[in-house]
């Protein structure tokens, strides 16, 4: 960090955040998602517990990775913000969303027993629980840095909305029976970095707007002063 002539130290270039967290989130997600891709081609039994028990494992590794991109880019800007806590929570929330994500084929021949009001009111909050809780689990440490960080929560559901409809639209159509496993790797792979990039680019646009109004504990470097809504952030 470069200094002033007043021999203090200039505040950091947030007009750089968004370009930085792209690049690292988008790095950090793509080389995470490598875990549950080998998982699913080499180790997975398909529509088992135990199937599903190594994803949510992959799904730790993932989340990890994840947390850890996120966090470097966000301590330039939110110098007190706990990486432990931060990569950890990820950790926990993409091992949730995993488990959600997977439940329903897991376990279909149980719930398909259901009446179908009880399916779907199990369905909704299922659904909106997997959106939200990466988001979730690293609110409870944003919380603590930024005044309206309640938006972190809906931006990052959005974004997953994002990356995931990415990743369906390219993946499957691709992905076809006796394709050797590098090739499905392959598909996964390039699948994953653009679900990474849409999912970067959102989160990027929603953090670079909540770190405009931080804390009453902690002002991040380069910010404005705390004050206004969200909405009226400019």
């Amino acid at each position: 960090m470069k200094e002033n002539l007043t021999g203090t130290a200039a505040p950091g270039r947030p007009e750089h955040f968004l370009m930085r967290w792209f690049l690292w989130v988008t790095l950090g997600e793509s080389a995470g998602f490598l875990a549950p891709a080998v998982v699913a081609v080499f180790v997975i039994m398909p529509d088992t517990a135990g199937g599903m028990a190594w994803l949510v494992v992959a799904g730790v590794a993932e989340g990890t990775v994840l947390g850890l991109a996120q966090a470097h880019v966000l301590r330039s800007r939110l110098p007190r913000l706990s990486a432990t806590r931060w990569t950890t929570g990820t950790a926990a929330g993409a091992a949730l969303a995993w488990l959600l994500g997977l439940s329903p084929s897991t376990f279909a021949d149980q719930w398909q027993l259901w009446p179908p009001a009880l399916q779907a009111a199990a369905a909704v909050p299922g659904a909106l629980l997997l959106l939200c809780s990466i988001g979730l689990a690293q609110w409870s440490e944003l919380r603590r840095h930024l005044a309206n960080s309640g938006w972190w929560v809906a931006g990052n559901a959005l974004a997953w909305c994002v990356g995931l409809g990415l990743f369906f639209a390219v993946a499957p159509p691709l992905w076809q029976p006796g394709q050797p496993p590098t090739t499905v790797i392959a598909i996964g792979v390039a699948a994953a970095i653009l679900m990474a990039a849409g999912m970067a680019l959102v989160t990027g646009l929603v953090m670079k707007r909540l770190l405009r109004f931080p804390g009453a504990d902690q002002k991040p470097v380069g910010s404005v002063s705390n004050s206004g809504s969200l909405g009226g952030a400019s």
